[in-house]
Formats: C-alpha cells, structure tokens, sequence
C-alpha cells in the first residue's frame, strides 16, 4: 500500500505538512496524492473511532454479529442479497465470508429487543435467507486495530520478604 495512505489509515488527522516531513516529500505532492485518491474512491471518508463505552450519557445501544446463510439468486449471486441486505439502516458493516453462513452482518440498535425485533421481522422472513445465527457483543477490547482500553496499572507496592 501507498506509505501516504497507510500514514492516514493509523492517523487521518495528519497533516499533509507531517506526512510530507515523515516520507521527505513536499506538502504540495503530498496533497496532489490524496485529492487523486479521494477522486478514484480509495480515500472514502476521514473517521473518528469512539470508545462509547466511556461516554456515560449515552447508555444503551447493542451491536450484534449476525451470521446469515442464504441460497444466491440465480444469475446476482450474493452481491444481489448482501446489497438488499445492508440498505437497512440497522445494518453499520456486511460481509461475504466463507463457512458455514454466507454472510456477516454487524447490527445496532438501542437494545436487545430492537436488534431482535430486526431478525425476526426483516432479516430472516426475507427470501433466501435460509437460517441465522446472532451473537451480542458484551464487551469490546480491540477494534480496527486500536486497541479501547489500556490494561489497569497496578498500584500496590511490592513486598519482597
């Protein structure tokens, strides 16, 4: 991968100025390369990655892996169910995978019951979606790669005898 994006993807909030000074190249090439991978759809957007778990006013709000195995439309293939399916707007990620399920579906809502309610009413009564199988996540540790809370110092004193 281009050194200009793997820079960006660790860190999107470096400046063309810092990358230019890390990889000894001008700010105005640095930003010539980024306009023309924005323009190809390389760069799809710039984002910030929350630790909701420590924002205490939002309390609630489930996430849910949802391992879906359906029978490919004749002629679309999976792309056609993939793409129905992640137009809802529960839908945050949707993935091919291989297996036993066919595709990975990462859904949120603001508690259990919502995240099952969507199973139940719009995901599984679908046609071709032949079985699912949800797992709640209950707690995260890493996530893209960073990792969402540091491990606890232990601030005993140690005896030695």
């Amino acid at each position: 991968m281009n050194e200009i994006l793997e820079i960006l993807e660790k860190d999107a909030r470096a400046t063309p100025e810092d990358i230019a000074k890390m990889l000894k190249m001008t700010p105005q090439a640095v930003k010539k390369e980024i306009k023309r991978r924005e323009k190809e759809g390389i760069i799809l957007k710039y984002k910030t990655i929350l630790n909701k778990e420590l924002i205490h006013e939002e309390q609630g709000g489930v996430r849910a892996l949802i391992e879906v195995r359906v029978t490919p439309k004749k002629d679309l293939g999976f792309d056609y169910l993939a793409e129905r399916i992640y137009q809802f707007p529960e839908v945050t990620s949707c993935y091919l995978i291989s297996g036993t399920y066919d595709l990975l579906v990462v859904v949120e809502g603001k508690n259990l019951h919502t995240v099952a309610s969507f199973v139940a009413e719009k995901l599984s009564p679908m046609e071709n979606v032949r079985g699912t199988s949800t797992h709640f996540i209950l707690k995260k540790y890493k996530e893209d790669g960073d990792i969402l809370r540091q491990p606890k110092k232990d601030k005993r004193q140690a005896i030695s005898l």
